[in-house]
């Protein structure tokens, strides 16, 4: 019963969170500098009590040794499976008492871990984080069962066309390079995978220098400031992993069929794109929303899937890895009209290019990119997350501030220039897995 009523409270707060938040009410975000030479982004709301915690270091499956592909996912799935004196059982009972979500992550570029707390339980929360963080167990029962799942998961993952169409395409636009290998890794180096291997690349990646911190909720900037000393002092100071080096997609300009029965082929199409940084960003973001970023109301939801239901969706986006700028679509259609659909959005893209968008093309972006913003902050675990991402790519602590003018600022001109500068529909790397009917050359 206790167990319930504490989820039901949390569920409350959250609930309460959200509601206190579109009020409109100013969100203050403090940096703290801890006596232990961390730093963290602090939004205090003391009207509920719950904590969400988010915290990233920048080293992920591009940093692994190429023959343990995978030992990120791997490791994601691992840390809350028994560490110290409690075993995988007694860890998951301890958070589950408590009702604390804890909860790691792995992508490209970055390691990461979510926590939520009712602020009563905050101090052992941080304790069972320090524990996940600098005593992970690995038992043999927990590290076989996780790679069991892993190999599981790509087992059936070989069967979905979806995952075979972008392993492909990121195998072809990064051949000798790290972005080019399945972060989820291959049956071979999953089962090739140690503790051994899992403790080595902790100790070298998950260090006190590359972490980012953010945190929500019902607490003072004192208490994190000791918090975070406590629980992250026994972290290794700095890194000692390979930073992979930047790099541009290779394959433009050609096409590769992988043969699977279906009924439809999936397509990934895309070529190389703009990084997070580049001044141009932010008009190559509005620009691709009026081009693929809705499935709704973009011109290629409107050419591809409104007017010759060719798909039932379509999109592109931009793809920033730190090392690396893409600019990335997929879309499924019959295998007879897989021609048709290329042909269409190769169309829009030199159409983009070479006209620009309207002026109600543009406005009409502005007030949906600008007006669904605030989406982004209805909750205190979104709060946490936006803050993070924002660390992550280095926008400075007055980003959420900005953006809004920075959107509204593109003109006619910045689209222009970003399209002109981005898009090369001759030059798209396509990837198409089922079994198309093709009339025409790659």
């Amino acid at each position: 019963m206790k167990r319930l009523f504490a989820l039901a409270l949390m569920t409350i707060c959250i609930i309460g969170f959200a509601a206190h938040n579109q009020r409109g009410e100013a969100m203050e975000i403090q940096r703290i500098a801890t006596p232990g030479g961390l730093e963290a982004w602090l939004v205090e709301e003391h009207r509920l009590p719950i904590i969400f915690v988010e915290m990233f270091w920048r080293a992920g499956a591009s940093s692994e040794a190429e023959h343990l592909g995978g030992l990120v996912k791997m490791l994601s799935g691992l840390l809350d499976e028994g560490a110290g004196d409690l075993d995988s059982m007694a860890f998951q009972e301890r958070l589950a008492d408590l009702n604390i979500d804890l909860g790691f992550h792995a992508s490209r570029d970055s390691f990461s871990l979510s926590m939520k707390t009712l602020t009563e339980n905050v101090d052992a929360a941080f304790e069972l984080l320090t524990l996940a963080l600098t005593s992970p167990r690995f038992d043999k029962e927990a590290v076989e069962r996780v790679r069991g799942q892993i190999l599981a998961a790509l087992k059936h993952e070989s069967k979905e066309a979806e995952v075979l169409a972008a392993r492909a395409w990121f195998a072809t636009a990064f051949p000798e390079h790290a972005y080019g290998r399945p972060s989820r890794g291959t049956p071979e180096s999953i089962s090739a995978i140690s503790s051994e291997d899992l403790r080595d690349w902790m100790q070298r990646a998950l260090t006190r220098e590359n972490i980012g911190i953010s945190i929500v909720g019902d607490i003072t900037a004192d208490r994190v400031t000791r918090l975070l000393d406590a629980s992250l002092a026994a972290l290794p100071a700095t890194p000692d992993i390979p930073i992979p080096a930047h790099t541009s997609p290779r394959g433009g300009g050609t096409r590769q069929v992988i043969p699977f029965p279906n009924p439809q082929s999936v397509i990934q199409f895309g070529h190389g794109g703009i990084t997070r940084h580049d001044p141009l960003f932010i008009p190559a973001y509005v620009m691709n929303h009026i081009l693929g970023g809705s499935v709704l109301v973009s011109r290629l939801g409107d050419e591809v899937r409104e007017k010759r239901g060719l798909a039932y969706s379509v999109y592109s986006h931009l793809y920033a890895l730190d090392h690396a700028g893409l600019f990335l679509g997929t879309l499924a259609t019959e295998n007879s009209r897989v021609g048709e659909a290329l042909e269409q959005i190769r169309l829009q893209m030199a159409r983009m290019r070479d006209e620009g968008v309207s002026e109600e093309e543009l406005e009409a972006a502005k007030a949906y990119l600008t007006g669904s913003y605030p989406l982004r902050f209805d909750s205190g675990e979104k709060i946490a997350a936006q803050l993070s991402g924002i660390q992550r790519d280095e926008l400075g602590i007055d980003y959420i501030e900005k953006r809004n003018a920075l959107i509204q600022a593109v003109t006619l001109d910045d689209i222009r220039q970003a399209a002109q500068r981005i898009l090369d529909p001759e030059q798209l790397l396509v990837v198409v897995v089922g079994e198309p009917q093709f009339s025409d050359s790659p």
